[in-house]
């Protein structure tokens, strides 16, 4: 299958410009049993507030602190990838928005935000990560969830290949509203809109907005088995698959260990998963393959050969604790790729 995205990308300078909730990632090692004294679904995404926060981290020790986020995963990796990108969020002028800002910045990556003088502090979510590598994270997101339509930087959405959207951000009104208003400016300056659907229970709180907005402005989707099945409400993955094309034209779905699909219109590809080594933390994954998918586009490979980049980042990442590397993800893909 081409890839026919390269025909857009004339005259537009950076590579990838991503919108998200900008939060500091907090580590945490636990066992089942902790998740259970807590009541927490394993592999949930649950919203708290400062205090519970507090509460959930007293007697747990951090073992690693990162500034995450779905979409800064998925432009980080980008930036380790040697392309040119920048992320926009929303971080206070305090503890966690200063290492926000300065960790990101360390990877390459272009974050021109003002920190913001707000009564909430930064964002902050603490991943907790059981034996069996699953991550159920429990998220602050504070100052992040103020960013509004004054963030938007209008000038670099219309230079920029892809402007890639995170659904987390669909949960806050005036985010939602941003959000919306870069994916006009986007439209208009034929930018590429990619959607990460984020986590299936914000797809359920948020089913037939996020139909709406796939169908009026979404190029690309990525989404795991789960979220894409939220999405229709269905169970049987055909059926949502024959459903999703007929809204946007390429869309690529994670199964887990069970590798993943390029799913079009006109045909279904899949892609085996890649074994680097025992898991250790499923923090990320999806980010890390969309990058790698992504960075596939602009280097105008086929779209098989784009799930294999993807593929090859993801299986590499889950190998580590949390979701950043300082290896050369372009190196370790030359490599995989001529073993």
């Amino acid at each position: 299958m081409i890839n026919n995205f390269s025909n857009s990308f004339l005259n537009k300078d950076i590579d990838l410009i991503g919108f998200g909730n900008a939060i500091v990632d907090l580590i945490v090692k636990v066992e089942d049993s902790f998740l259970e004294e807590k009541n927490l679904k394993k592999g949930s995404m649950t919203l708290v507030d400062l205090d519970n926060s507090d509460s959930l981290l007293q007697n747990c020790k951090i073992t690693q602190k990162v500034s995450g986020g779905s979409s800064a995963n998925t432009v980080v990796s980008l930036a380790n990838l040697g392309n040119k990108v920048q992320f926009i969020g929303r971080v206070q002028d305090d503890y966690f928005g200063n290492f926000f800002s300065n960790d990101i910045k360390e990877s390459g990556t272009i974050f021109n935000i003002n920190q913001i003088k707000s009564n909430k502090s930064s964002a902050h979510s603490i991943i907790f990560i059981t034996p069996d590598a699953q991550r159920t994270m429990c998220t602050y997101l504070g100052a992040s969830i103020e960013f509004d339509e004054k963030d938007i930087d209008s000038d670099a959405i219309k230079k920029s290949k892809f402007l890639y959207l995170e659904g987390y951000l669909w949960d806050n009104e005036s985010a939602k509203k941003a959000f919306v208003q870069a994916a006009k400016i986007a439209k208009l300056a034929k930018t590429k809109i990619i959607l990460s659907l984020s986590d299936s229970f914000c797809v359920d709180r948020h089913r037939e907005s996020f139909l709406e907005l796939i169908e009026e402005y979404v190029d690309i989707l990525f989404c795991n088995e789960e979220e894409l099945k939220s999405l229709f409400n269905k169970k049987n993955i055909s059926q949502c698959q024959s459903e999703i094309n007929t809204l946007c034209p390429l869309n690529i779905i994670t199964l887990g260990h069970k590798g993943s699909l390029i799913s079009t219109k006109c045909e279904t590809i899949e892609i085996k998963p890649h074994n680097h080594g025992e898991v250790i933390d499923t923090t990320g994954a999806g980010d890390i393959y969309a990058g790698g998918f992504i960075h596939g586009l602009l280097k105008n490979y086929p779209l098989k050969e784009c799930g294999m980049l993807a593929s090859i980042c993801a299986g590499f990442i889950i190998t580590k604790l949390g979701s950043r590397t300082k290896e050369d993800l372009d190196i370790l893909i030359k490599k995989t790729l001529n073993n």
